[in-house]
């Protein structure tokens, strides 16, 4: 019980639940989700470590740059909880939606200038 507890603690937000949508759709860089987001790079990162924590993303170093990516689910809910992503949130909400349009402009930029880009 106390794995469910911690996975639905991790989900229990809604910058988390948008991080989610977004590496449902690919691997992205922490510059990439904040570019998609329009967050900082700080609250990012803290809510990376959550989901990272509770077993839903993993990170990997390439040079400088950290990505992050679903890991493969471990279990039946984190199954249906993929597929419930895919298939409820990112087509039922506008917010998901816009989110997805913004990261897929920012995917094709080099990552350098995502960094430097104030919008």
């Amino acid at each position: 019980m106390k794995e469910e507890l911690n996975l639905f603690k991790a989900l229990s937000d809604e910058t988390r639940l948008r991080i989610m949508a977004l590496l449902i759709e690919r691997e992205l860089c922490v510059c990439q989700l904040e570019w998609a987001l329009e967050l900082s790079q700080a609250k990012v990162s803290r809510h990376l470590t959550v989901l990272k924590n509770a077993g839903l993303v993993q990170d990997r170093r390439k040079g400088l740059w950290i990505f992050y990516s679903l890991c493969k689910p471990k279990n039946e809910l984190e199954k249906i909880i993929q597929k419930y992503f895919k298939e409820y949130f990112i087509k039922k909400h506008d917010l998901f939606k816009n989110d997805i349009v913004n990261m897929k402009k920012c995917v094709g930029k080099p990552l350098e200038k995502l960094t430097s880009i104030r919008r």
